[in-house]
């Protein structure tokens, strides 16, 4: 079965920017998440969320993927914040890379 192509919309509000995301998240979208993200802090917003809420399929380059976004997100400006959806912290528990988004996490939650 072919990869679904993975379409990206940022929706500019106030305050924040909002990154939907439809379709596969795996190597092939990673120019679209760089344009994406770029396109989201160009307007210098509070907080970046990110919707996962029609994302079929994430493999491992994927989860990857968006924790380098969370890695970006920490650089300065520290108003950069990059939030997931719940359904997605629980996925990445089971993996290796949930260590790193946890401990980008708590270290985040303590500069409050």
């Amino acid at each position: 079965m072919p990869a679904k192509q993975l379409n990206v919309k940022v929706r500019h509000q106030p305050a924040s920017a909002i990154i939907d995301l439809h379709g596969e998240i795996n190597a092939f979208a990673q120019s679209s998440l760089s344009a994406a993200y770029a396109d989201a802090e160009a307007g210098k917003p509070d907080v970046i969320l990110l919707n996962f809420s029609d994302v079929e399929y994430i493999n491992s380059t994927g989860i990857a993927l968006i924790v380098s976004l969370l890695a970006r997100a920490r650089r300065p400006p520290p108003s950069d914040r990059v939030w997931i959806k719940r359904a997605l912290r629980r996925n990445l528990q089971y993996h290796p890379l949930g260590r790193l988004y946890d401990g980008l996490s708590r270290r985040s939650d303590s500069a409050e």
